[in-house]
């Protein structure tokens, strides 16, 4: 089928369903949250509360549970800190979990998906070794930017759910310090990681794993349809995945640690560190500043999701034999075309042909984009407002090609919103990213947040309905 994005959310009724209990407790460690001076409210998500029945909830209420973390009706009580190891940098750590996060709630969204409630910022775990548990309030300012934008560009993403700051200071190496402190909570549709899964490998339970894998399959992926749900398991998730590097492709976005345990089995993106959208198409770019070799840099980001899936399947060998997860392993390239060339036709606004004909339009796109004559973003706005590129100096010789191959290529939206009679395309380049921080940090002033959260679902509602 070709790329669609994700649904608008709509509203629904509350629906609590506590899934992760029925996997025992060698999945996470019960944990509470941190006592915090401060509770005032910065961020709430007024697009997807209605979609899990918690738009009613007044802002006191939604302090309680979002910034004390009073249990939900029916839900979890006490929260879960989740277990895992994961390859950091390609190096295995067995001394991870939710370090300074918990599982705090799941509940059915409005297309009746098991959804998470999990918290970054919340205190200290079993697994907090030397840190402190805690979030820098522009870290949780940096995730709501990037979900939103990820969200507002077809990116299967986690959604951005409540910021509250929380009146502490904190000392950290990579910000000035001391700097203000956050609880984020976000909406996921899974917080299963691969790292999960390398953990029980590593600890050799293969009823755990039997049970990981049948509880994965049973809330995500509708049951098992075989009989061996691991390779079904694995071929659903590599599927996913490949997906996911395709999109991150298309929007220019670079993660930056791209560790197995940052890596879920539905495919969605979480957990934004130093992520950065890259202006140019510029496969060296890289976001974070320790990633010194560029392993994680704009261009290896396909590989290295890749790998990443390797790692699982060399964890479900536990349960499963080799040669089918090897099997499926191996159509992951495949996969990634198919899935990069769907997703950049849907941003260009254009009829997906096929793998071979996209293919040939999308590597004429990249080697003009590879020029540097042009951003990224304002490439596919040019292209998403008008049939001919709209600048003079964008018709030059490094997009010939492309624009042979786009001449007769029918068009799927049609620009009529507000959004494409804009001057300048809606991006997200390090520089606006901290200009809006630094006017949270030196004047506690909070609009232009909010006019780029409304200008990116102006963007998004444009590229969705034209």
């Amino acid at each position: 089928m070709p790329y669609k994005p994700q649904p608008e959310p709509r509203k629904a009724d509350y629906q609590a369903d506590v899934q992760i209990t029925r996997l025992g407790e060698k999945i996470g460690d019960p944990v509470a949250a941190a006592n915090f001076p401060e509770h005032i409210l910065r961020f709430r998500n007024d697009r997807w509360d209605k979609s899990v029945g918690l738009d009613g909830l007044d802002e006191q209420q939604w302090l309680d549970h979002f910034g004390k973390f009073r249990p939900l009706p029916d839900n979890l009580d006490p929260p879960l800190a989740l277990r895992y190891h994961g390859h950091q940098f390609r190096n295995y750590n067995p001394e991870i979990g939710d370090g300074r996060g918990f599982l705090f709630a799941q509940l059915r969204d409005h297309e009746n998906r098991l959804m998470d409630l999990g918290t970054k910022g919340s205190g200290t775990t079993p697994w907090s070794r030397t840190g402190d548990g805690r979030l820098t309030l522009k870290g949780a300012v940096r995730e709501i930017l990037a979900t939103e934008m990820l969200e507002a560009l077809g990116v299967n993403t986690s959604k951005t759910f409540s910021v509250v700051e929380t009146g502490e200071k904190l000392m950290r190496g990579d910000e000035p310090s001391p700097t203000r402190s956050a609880v984020m909570t976000r909406l996921s549709h899974s917080h299963i990681r691969i790292g999960a899964f390398q953990r029980i490998a590593y600890e050799k339970n293969e009823e755990l794993m039997r049970a990981l894998v049948d509880y994965c399959l049973a809330n995500y992926y509708g049951g098992a349809q075989t009989d061996d749900p691991a390779t079904e398991l694995f071929a659903r998730t590599a599927q996913e995945v490949a997906k996911l590097a395709g999109a991150y492709m298309t929007v220019g976005f670079v993660h930056g640690v791209l560790n197995t345990d940052n890596i879920n089995v539905t495919g969605e993106s979480f957990d934004y560190g130093p992520w950065r959208f890259t202006p140019y198409w510029e496969p060296g770019f890289t976001a974070a500043y320790f990633d010194h070799e560029g392993l994680y840099c704009f261009g290896r980001q396909p590989e290295a999701l890749h790998w990443n899936l390797a790692q699982f399947a060399s964890a479900l060998r536990l349960i499963s034999d080799s040669d089918p997860l090897v099997a499926t392993l191996e159509t992951f390239p495949k996969a990634y075309g198919t899935a990069f060339t769907e997703h950049f036709c849907w941003r260009l606004g254009v009829k997906s042909e096929g793998f071979e004909s996209d293919r040939d339009l999308v590597v004429a796109a990249e080697m003009g984009l590879a020029q540097k004559t042009i951003q990224i973003d304002q490439f596919f706005f040019d292209w998403g407002k008008s049939e001919h590129l709209a600048r003079p100096e964008d018709k030059s010789p490094e997009f010939a090609e492309f624009r042979t191959l786009i001449a007769d290529r029918a068009r799927t939206r049609q620009p009529s919103s507000e959004y494409w009679q804009k001057p300048e395309p809606c991006s997200m380049h390090i520089e606006e990213v901290e200009s809006i921080w630094d006017a949270i940090a030196d004047d506690d002033n909070w609009a232009p947040l909010s006019e780029k959260v409304n200008d990116i679902r102006a963007m998004g509602a444009a590229l969705r309905n034209g």
